[in-house]
């Protein structure tokens, strides 16, 4: 999937809410590299708990079983992808805390162990 940076009509078609949202200006000014290299940021596991949100919203039944055909409204879609992005924006947070957790508990491991091996030398 491509990100337009000039359709309007991605959140909106109204030009007052397009002037009042300072994220979708923001958006449009960032360049599709720079889109494109956040995206491929997501990790594995959160894209498949964006999915298994996705399909949990909108129904999974087996493909192979069914032909279903999901028909919504522009609104009902936007508030769908709307979840999905802050489900992703707030996984990638909890991520990267648990990431930074990590990453102190093992500086902290070094630092006692080598105060340990430094009280017993002495």
């Amino acid at each position: 999937m491509n990100f337009d940076p000039d359709s309007t009509e991605l959140f909106g078609n109204s030009t007052e809410e397009m002037q009042a949202n300072e994220l979708l200006k923001y958006l449009q000014h960032q360049s599709p590299e720079v889109l494109a290299r956040v995206a491929r940021s997501v990790s594995p596991e959160i894209k498949d708990i964006i999915s298994q949100n996705v399909q949990g919203l909108v129904g999974m039944l087996p493909s192979e079983a069914f032909n279903m055909q999901i028909t919504t409204d522009r609104d009902n879609l936007a508030g769908l992808l709307a979840s999905a992005m802050m489900t992703g924006y707030f996984l990638r947070r909890m991520e990267q805390r648990m990431e930074l957790e990590v990453s102190v508990a093992d500086a902290f491991g070094s630092f006692r162990d080598s105060s340990d091996e430094a009280s017993s030398s002495s």
